[in-house]
């Protein structure tokens, strides 16, 4: 529906407001309204949650759940009292799930935190309002009947779809819109959670899985704390799990243990997700309708808990349980298969296109592996805690922190969920150790490596195949070796022939020695040297092998070097490179992946401006500019001297910059360098 003439005023004023704002007002504003949204979205979600539950389960399935502290903390789960009733109740709200989300958004399938991330690489604006309404209601229906999944993931794709709204309707740039989406996904989980700080660091890191989004965190901190404060107003701001502040961290003996629990949480870690992406792939290549996929699944979800009732909805009561001491209630057998089981029950219930999160499944799934490891060791093992809350608290970080990526969010949000901060210490040992197990395997599918394999940074702040190139491509043969045994008179005539400022020095074996210039003195260290390899020095730039084409470029120019040995893992000289034959082979490339840029985005052009007098860039890093979409800064010419641009290079009064854009951005490009009069402008095919 069109808007109204004084609404459509009201909406470019803002709008334009906005645009013209400073970094900290504008992150304000957005800030508030993003969290606002997510915590007002969270309260809904939260609700129709509860009513699912007490419909499907507690009503016709004649089932209740144990509950967590936050929740009323009702520990004492009833008993199957029609379990025949089970089985059907999660199949059939699996059903109905399905054919809502097929009908209305079929994007609201699955766990939802893959899908936000994908949406903030790929196309922040893009979410539709319908998404969040209808994830809503089918989180609410698969999870409140007893399917395995997380409230997060739900909770952080509304929140995201809220925030893309916004970004549509205030048309904020594309790099505004990532990052409200971001900040959105973080409020939202935070909300749900009623973890502010780890929602904000969350948002930032759950991107990349080595990497984190800097420029999230802050605007992500005003959107998670009015997210927090707007639901902790409706629904309480106590801890989900309640105040742990009593378990402490005082027996250097238990770091073993910690250090235990860190590996087997990796482990389990793995097997999550190795056994969620293949049944989600079995389910996907399925000759069987999509929108009776989700029934299967919840089917088998309920059979499945008529043997282990723990993995039925959230299972977050559960762990309580086991925090405030029935662990030993259980037989062993049990602990050990419950995670195990919770991870079969949650790849049938959202691998299977069920609409719930796998952040909380991950974090039950850790607790379980905390409560096993402490029910092994408690008996023989010296120093272990007398309550299993320590190594289930530490369980939840270690597990999904790792095959998560997102370990600092983790910890935080675990610390904050717990009430608990006296662990972080024993749990960094766990957390660090998980994490290099896992290694570069991720659960979320949509997570990037790094920010430079993002599309936003890679298109505008540099060219990553030129940037990526290895060193050792390209590097050239020495003009001089000398070896470590030679004598050092000899080894000078030969660098004074050769008309070298200095040569590589190698032992009998290949391996680096380090530098000799051709102007020594013969005296080191009170003695006469004798051999190349006495007068060498280690001093001076060396590149690895494996090192990239702009990590060399910019090793030299730290060094203020002319020229640097390439040296292998193994220690051997492969090469030598200058500065000059890097700067000329890096024109070449620039040159050719013009034309590669041409064919990706369109008709590139490149413009050439000076900055204007008293322009704002002055000061401001190349990724701190609102550049235009599809706008990539290229190199920034300052007193003679060519810098490559880097997402940290920082604009100086007079600068030149070089900017590759499309056409009909030129303009906008001219507003933030310089007048277009004074700029040079061409395509690709112009290039020099």
């Amino acid at each position: 529906m069109p808007l109204s003439s004084p609404l459509l005023s009201l909406r470019r004023s803002v709008a334009a407001h906005i645009a013209r704002a400073s970094y900290l007002r504008k992150w304000l504003v957005l800030g508030i309204l993003v969290g606002a949204a997510a915590g007002l979205g969270a309260v809904v979600f939260v609700n129709a949650f509860d009513l699912a539950t007490h419909l499907l389960l507690g009503v016709i399935g004649g089932y209740t759940p144990p509950s967590p502290a936050s929740e009323g903390g009702t520990l004492a789960a009833g008993h199957f009292s029609r379990a025949w009733a089970i089985p059907l109740i999660v199949g059939l709200a699996g059903l109905a799930s399905a054919l809502l989300v097929n009908r209305f958004a079929p994007e609201a399938a699955g766990h939802g935190t893959d899908a936000a991330i994908a949406a903030v690489h790929h196309d922040p604006k893009g979410i539709r309002p319908e998404t969040s309404l209808v994830k809503i209601i089918a989180s609410a229906i698969t999870i409140g009947s007893g399917g395995s999944g997380g409230l997060e993931g739900p909770a952080g794709q509304i929140s995201a779809g809220f925030a893309s709204f916004f970004a549509r309707f205030f048309d904020l740039s594309q790099d505004d819109a990532r990052i409200a989406v971001t900040i959105g996904m973080g409020a939202g989980i935070g909300a749900i959670f009623r973890t502010p700080l780890g929602g904000a660091v969350l948002g930032a890191e759950i991107l990349y899985r080595r990497d984190i989004e800097t420029a999230a965190i802050v605007p992500g901190l005003v959107a998670s704390i009015v997210g927090f404060v707007v639901f902790g107003a409706v629904e309480g701001f106590a801890p989900i799990f309640g105040y742990h502040a009593g378990l402490l961290f005082d027996r250097p003996i238990q770091l073993v243990y910690y250090a235990l629990i860190g590996i087997v949480a990796a482990l389990v870690g793995l097997l999550y997700e190795k056994t969620f992406w293949t049944v989600h792939n079995v389910f996907g290549r399925s000759s069987l309708p999509r929108w009776s996929r989700p029934a299967l699944g919840g089917l088998l979800v309920g059979c499945l808990a008529l043997v282990f009732p723990q993995v039925l909805g959230t299972g977050y009561g559960w762990v309580q349980k086991m925090m405030t001491g029935d662990l030993l209630m259980f037989p062993l057998w049990l602990v050990l298969l419950l995670p195990l089981a919770k991870i079969l029950a949650t790849s049938f219930s959202i691998g299977s296109g069920g609409s719930g999160g796998i952040f909380g499944p991950g974090l039950v799934i850790g607790a379980f592996v905390g409560a096993g490891v402490w029910r092994v060791l408690e008996h023989f093992a010296p120093g272990v805690p007398l309550s299993p809350a320590p190594f289930v608290i530490v369980g939840m970080m270690a597990c999904f922190g790792s095959v998560g990526h997102i370990p600092i969010a983790t910890m935080l949000m675990v610390a904050e969920i717990t009430g608990n901060l006296s662990l972080l210490a024993p749990a960094m040992v766990a957390v660090g150790i998980a994490t290099l197990i896992v290694g570069d395997r991720h659960i979320f599918r949509s997570q990037l490596p790094s920010r430079e394999d993002a599309p936003a940074h890679r298109f505008r702040f540099g060219l990553t195949p030129v940037g990526a190139l290895p060193i050792s491509s390209i590097v050239d043969e020495p003009p001089l070796v000398l070896q470590a045994d030679e004598p050092a008179p000899a080894a000078l005539a030969r660098i004074e022939d050769a008309g070298l400022p200095s040569a590589p020095v190698v032992s009998g074996d290949g391996s680096y020695v380090g530098i000799l210039p051709a102007r020594v003195e013969a005296a080191v260290e009170g003695r006469t040297a004798s051999t190349a390899g006495d007068l060498a020095t280690a001093r001076g730039p060396v590149i690895a092998a494996d090192s990239t084409l702009d990590t060399a470029i910019e090793l030299l120019a730290l060094n203020r070097a002319t020229w640097a040995p390439v040296v292998a893992a193994n220690g051997h000289l492969i090469g030598t490179t200058t500065s000059e034959d890097l700067l000329r082979r890096y024109t070449r490339l620039v040159r050719a992946s013009m034309r590669r840029l041409d064919a990706l985005a369109g008709r590139g052009v490149l413009f050439e401006g000076r900055l204007s007098p008293g322009s704002d860039l002055v000061g401001k890093s190349v990724a701190q500019v609102g550049w235009p979409p599809d706008t990539l800064v290229l190199s920034v010419r300052r007193g003679g001297e060519t810098l490559f641009a880097t997402p940290e290079t920082t604009i100086e009064r007079d600068d030149e910059l070089v900017v590759v854009t499309r056409p009909e951005r030129l303009e906008e490009v001219g507003r933030l360098i310089g007048p277009l009069p004074e700029a040079a402008v061409s395509t690709p095919g112009e290039l020099p």
